[in-house]
């Protein structure tokens, strides 16, 4: 089983992601940029690990010190030498994702799998970047992963039958299961999603109705749990935007261009939950 893992990332999605490896009684080297931003990961794990085991039994029998513990935030690379997966996180840019692969190519052992977590970047593209192509794929956890069962893992061209089968092992042990897919920017779910969300700003923006009735319409007439723009500020407007504009430079489509007001209120800091306000205030 696989017990030694690299988290690049220590934003939401990978705060997310290394404390379900940790639950699941794996070793976790959480990897980021700078101190502040490990520690401001290493609390809001601590803080998660205690709501949950409001909720749940295996959490509250376990001592949440102990999950902790199996977590290792680094600023340096080299600890991800003796890693068995490494499921890198990093912003949804095409540049900031590119300059990471030679990196781990250099650093890990030839056995270790890559696992890209990207809403619309092309893995194929980012696994030409490494002399294992065949040992790279998609892995698209959901905000919040604790939570999410599912996971939407994307066959890039060389992906390779033991690949993706070790990644639909490796996503058991942490109680997911996962949805195979194969390689197109945006894959099944942000291709969809997105042109939801970007629509739902345009029908805000063009006054046609508030945020707050937009989305009733979704949960009351189509019984969906979330509405697209709560969705959308629990992804982060400001991911959702690159998303939607790593989607309109893959395609040349103008079905993928960006609301304006959605621009807009990026560029005023309206970012959704994690800056305290998008369509919706918390």
């Amino acid at each position: 089983m696989t017990s030694n893992v690299g988290v690049i990332g220590a934003g939401v999605i990978g705060v997310g992601v290394a404390q379900s490896l940790a639950q699941a009684g794996m070793r976790v080297r959480l990897l980021d940029v700078s101190q502040d931003i490990l520690e401001r990961a290493r609390a809001a794990i601590a803080r998660n690990l205690e709501y949950a085991a409001l909720f749940d039994p295996d959490i509250r029998r376990s001592h949440a010190g102990e999950t902790l513990a199996r977590i290792e935030f680094s600023t340096d690379y080299d600890c991800l030498e003796s890693v068995d997966w490494v499921i890198e996180n990093s912003t949804e840019s095409w540049p900031v994702k590119a300059a990471i692969y030679p990196r781990l190519e250099q650093i890990c052992r030839p056995a270790c799998l890559f696992a890209v977590n990207t809403s619309a970047i092309s893995i194929t593209r980012l696994a030409s970047l490494t002399r294992r192509p065949e040992q790279v794929i998609g892995m698209h956890f959901m905000n919040p992963v604790p939570q999410k069962r599912v996971v939407e893992v994307i066959r890039g061209w060389h992906s390779s039958a033991a690949t993706v089968q070790a990644a639909r092992d490796f996503l058991q042990v942490l109680g997911k299961e996962a949805i195979v897919v194969n390689d197109m920017p945006g894959f099944v779910s942000n291709r969809v999603l997105m042109l939801t969300v970007n629509e739902a700003a345009c029908v805000v923006q063009d006054s046609v109705a508030t945020p707050a009735d937009v989305d009733a319409i979704f949960v009351k007439c189509f019984s969906h749990k979330m509405g697209p723009l709560a969705t959308a500020d629990l992804i982060g407007l400001d991911t959702v935007l690159r998303s939607l504009d790593a989607l309109y430079e893959s395609y040349h489509d103008s079905k993928y261009r960006a609301c304006p007001l959605l621009r807009k209120m990026v560029d005023a800091g309206l970012h959704g939950r994690k800056s305290g306000r998008g369509f919706f205030e918390y």
